[in-house]
């Protein structure tokens, strides 16, 4: 088989915010997609090949790295896949899966779009696959170091009054107020040489929030999408991305002709700078990544 790929390329991301010295996560994650592609030939393999490497790699917020919810026992995490070949497939607040961008796919493939909470878990038992890993050290150490943080007076996240985090709080332990939040995702966007276009994401959710908070991951045209031009992922603050459906509304930049360096830009400057914000993109003829902020990624382009 040849091992060259003319027309492919991917970008992967470990999130917005995320130290720059977790580009090797990514660049392995971009290798792993682009080994996937030469075995299988499909862009939402190679994607999601990608995404499940960053999900391995416990630095990461997603899969084994997720961050604990702040009664330091819960875990809920959220991904998606989308392609142009009709694939359209997300989970949120899954407690129990290994690697939630696997569950993604395979909802796909049922009448539903989306699944969430238990019924997503019940799910991924009856597709036998792998259930979560026992928390680890270094998921505690994270834990541990934002409760470190704590302090009442400082905005939980830009733009929204902690008063409101007072006022509707779901969990049995107390509010506690983090000067510092968790809110990366990691994902993958891909151009087969074929010319189709598949993203994939997944996100360990945002710390602090209230119980069964869904951010941006999941949810079509905000945090992900995928179409005949390119694909699109976003990382950040999904309160933020979601009010913008900013994977939608930069691909639309796309349709109407705009470079996509451009359209990644102007999709950043949507977002209030003090919220950590990323995009990843590939198109025809482009791929690339913008953000406000440092971003680890992983780029291959043949």
């Amino acid at each position: 088989m040849s091992t060259k790929l003319h027309g492919f390329a991917i970008v992967t991301h470990g999130g917005a915010g995320e130290p720059l010295e977790f580009t090797d996560g990514c660049e392995l994650a971009a290798r792993r997609g682009r080994e996937k592609m030469l075995e299988t030939g499909d862009a939402l393999d190679a994607a999601i090949a990608a995404v499940v490497v960053l999900e391995e790699d416990e630095r990461f917020n997603a899969g084994t790295g997720a961050v604990l919810c702040l009664d330091g026992a819960t875990i809920e995490m959220d991904a998606s896949i989308m392609d142009t070949r009709g694939h359209l497939g997300a989970v949120a607040g899954v407690r129990d899966v290994r690697n939630p961008v696997r569950l993604a796919r395979l909802v796909a493939d049922t009448p539903h779009v989306l699944l969430a909470g238990e019924g997503a878990d019940r799910f991924a038992r009856a597709m036998g696959l792998e259930r979560s890993q026992p928390i680890r050290d270094s998921q505690r150490e994270k834990h541990n170091q934002v409760l470190k943080e704590l302090a009442g007076s400082v905005p939980m996240m830009p733009g929204i009054d902690n008063l409101l985090f007072e006022r509707f709080w779901n969990y049995k332990t107390p509010l506690q107020l983090p000067p510092s939040a968790a809110h990366d995702t990691v994902g993958a966007v891909v151009r087969g040489p074929d010319g189709h276009f598949a993203v994939a994401g997944s996100t360990g959710g945002s710390a602090p929030s209230l119980l069964g908070r869904v951010g941006d991951t999941p949810i079509i045209g905000s945090g992900f999408y995928a179409g005949p031009l390119g694909a699109i992922a976003a990382t950040g603050i999904g309160e933020h991305i979601m009010r913008h459906l900013l994977a939608r509304t930069v691909y639309g930049w796309i349709e109407q002709g705009m470079p996509l360096q451009q359209a990644l830009q102007r999709g950043i400057d949507l977002i209030d700078k003090d919220a950590d914000t990323g995009l990843i993109a590939v198109t025809k003829t482009e791929a690339a990544s913008c953000s406000n902020t440092h971003m680890p990624t992983g780029t291959i382009v043949e």
